[in-house]
Order: C-alpha cells, then sequence, then structure tokens
C-alpha cells in the first residue's frame, strides 16, 4: 500500500483500467475467445476436418445433431480427457451449422473454434521470441553504453532497412524442400512460424527498452549496487530488468495483434500453417476464393473476418488501456 492513500498499487492500476473507456468489454472478447480456443476439444462441434460433401456451401443453420462416431473417436486419440468431459455434459450430440458450411461440408464455426488456438499460439510465442531477442539486445547496448553501443544500435538500423517480408517469403519457401527432414525432428511449419516471425519482431523492442536503460543505469539504486561489488549480470537482472516490465508488458499486448495479423497473412498467401491445419489466416484466405460472380458464400468470409477484427481489436484496446494505466504521470 502507499502511504499516500493506503491503495494497493494492483488495485490502482485495475481501477484505472476499468475507467478505460471500451477496456472492461474488450477483455471480455479477448477472455472469451481464449477459453473457447482452449476448451475447443470439449465442445460439441463437429470436427473441423470432417467432410460432408452432402452440406456443402450451406448457409448458416444451426441444429443440433448426433455427432460422427469416427470423428469423436480420432479427437479422443490425441484429447481423451476433454472428450470424456465432452460426453459428460453434452452426450454424443453436436451443435452444427452455427456459421453454415464451406465448399467441402466442413463446419465452419468449428474451424473458427480450433483456428483460433493456432492463431492465438503463433501470436503469443512468436511475440515471446521476439521480445526475448529485443530485450536482451536493448538492455546490453543501453547498458554497456559506448562503442558497444553504437555497435549493436547500427546493427538495428540496418536490419530495419531489410524487407522482412521478402525474407520470411523466402526461408518458408526455402524450408519447404527439407521438411520432410525437418519434420523428422519434430519440426513443422508451425515452429518455424514461431522462431521467424519472432525473430523479425525484435527490433522496435530493442530501441524502446535501450532508450529506457539508459535513462535507468544513471539511477541511485544502480550506482548503489555497483559500489556494493554488484556484477553487470546481477545488475541487469536484478535491479534493471524489474523497472522494465512495465513497458515489456505493453509492448508485448500490442505485438501480439501485429503477429497474429502477420500470420493471418502469411497463411493467406499459403506460406503459414499447413492443411488440415486451420487457422484465421486460412480461413479468410478461402473466404475470399468463395466470392465468384456465380455464387456468394458470404458466410464464409464475414464470420472467420469477424473473429480476426473482433481478437485483434480486443488486443490493441486493451494494450493502449494498459499503457494509459501505467503511465508513470498517472501514479501519484
Amino acid at each position: 500500500m502507499t502511504a499516500a492513500t493506503g491503495v494497493a498499487p494492483r488495485a490502482g492500476l485495475l481501477t484505472r483500467l476499468r475507467r478505460r473507456r471500451g477496456s472492461s468489454f474488450a477483455a471480455l472478447i479477448l477472455i472469451g475467445t481464449v477459453l473457447a480456443a482452449l476448451a475447443a476439444p470439449a465442445l460439441p462441434l463437429p470436427s473441423f476436418t470432417e467432410m460432408s460433401p452432402r452440406s456443402a456451401s450451406r448457409a448458416p443453420a444451426p441444429e443440433w445433431r448426433a455427432a460422427d462416431a469416427v470423428s469423436l473417436k480420432e479427437l479422443a486419440a490425441d484429447h481423451g480427457a476433454a472428450v470424456g468431459l465432452r460426453r459428460a455434459l453434452f452426450g454424443d450430440g453436436e451443435l452444427a451449422g452455427v456459421c453454415g458450411t464451406d465448399a467441402l461440408g466442413r463446419d465452419v464455426f468449428a474451424r473458427i473454434v480450433w483456428g483460433a488456438r493456432v492463431s492465438l499460439m503463433v501470436g503469443l510465442i512468436a511475440t515471446l521470441v521476439a521480445m526475448a531477442i529485443g530485450v536482451s539486445w536493448g538492455m546490453l547496448s543501453g547498458f554497456l553504453g559506448g562503442r558497444t553501443d553504437a555497435f549493436m544500435m547500427r546493427t538495428v538500423d540496418v536490419l530495419y532497412s531489410v524487407p522482412f517480408l521478402f525474407v520470411v517469403i523466402l526461408v518458408i519457401a526455402m524450408l519447404r524442400d527439407v521438411s520432410k527432414e525437418l519434420a523428422a525432428v519434430g519440426i513443422d511449419r508451425l515452429v518455424i512460424l514461431y522462431v521467424v516471425i519472432g525473430a523479425i519482431s525484435w527490433l522496435t523492442m530493442a530501441r524502446i527498452v535501450r532508450g529506457q536503460v539508459l535513462t535507468l543505469r544513471e539511477r541511485e539504486f544502480v550506482a548503489a549496487a555497483r559500489s556494493l561489488g554488484s556484477s553487470n549480470v546481477r545488475i541487469l537482472v536484478h535491479h534493471v530488468l524489474p523497472n522494465l516490465w512495465g513497458v515489456i508488458i505493453v509492448y508485448l499486448t500490442l505485438s501480439i495483434p501485429r503477429v497474429m495479423l502477420f500470420e493471418a497473412f502469411l497463411s493467406f498467401l499459403g506460406l503459414g500453417v499447413e492443411p488440415p491445419g486451420v487457422s484465421w489466416g486460412i480461413l479468410a484466405s478461402e473466404g475470399l476464393e468463395s466470392l465468384t460472380a456465380i455464387s456468394t458464400s458470404w458466410w464464409l468470409i464475414v464470420f472467420p473476418g469477424a473473429a480476426l477484427v473482433l481478437t485483434l481489436s480486443a488486443l490493441n484496446t486493451l494494450g493502449d488501456a494498459l499503457r494509459d494505466a501505467l503511465d508513470p504521470r498517472l501514479l501519484r
């Protein structure tokens, strides 16, 4: 608690977050999306790979029906506990047709829910990779200073001039030739996406952290740690890094939607998640292909697009609210 107000700092932070317009609604959207993605195997939905030519390109028409026994058995092989919970709660039925079906008769709503697992995971892990690289680079550059700082920042400047979109496309395309060898050691297209997207997204984080460290290294607590004989590593880990978490968390929140959008773009181009896997980018690509002069399956583009837009907007809103809540000028 603070001596002046007697309010716990965390409570003050939550209060400021709630005051931000739209932050509560954004939090509800994000929590609902994450919970749906995590609980996907336990939800009474058709398999996202189950094809039914008789039900191809059907408009939204929700119905409760008996689940396909073969699909349930395949799902139980990978998610036994979740399928057991599903059967205990919903029996062997499933809710189909909520968002219609695609050209192969696959349930669009089920594919949106399962696609959320991939899109959110890519956004989170790739952002964590970028954070690890950017924070380490920026801390070392700002703390060491001098020629080391100049060299490291010039390296960042050079990397900023590289057209990373083409680099990512080139790397992923080249790795297609050795996909079998990589799969043999447990590295698939998804893992490559985590690393490649994360490895190109750390530059801004490095600059932000470096600017903060340049200020922190002149503070009294750093001088006191030096006078007590603390090593540079100990000062960075125990004194500098804890003062950077506010900036890091805000950047993390604002970076996840950008990474998710980039993954969706790569999947849209056919360079992201591979079928039979599904992500929101793949769904958007399939939806666009359905828009023809002969027939327009509007639900194939509207529902996946709405899921992506709502989630990205929620993340951006929460990131802005968190940035304002952690603004030192508002902490009194």
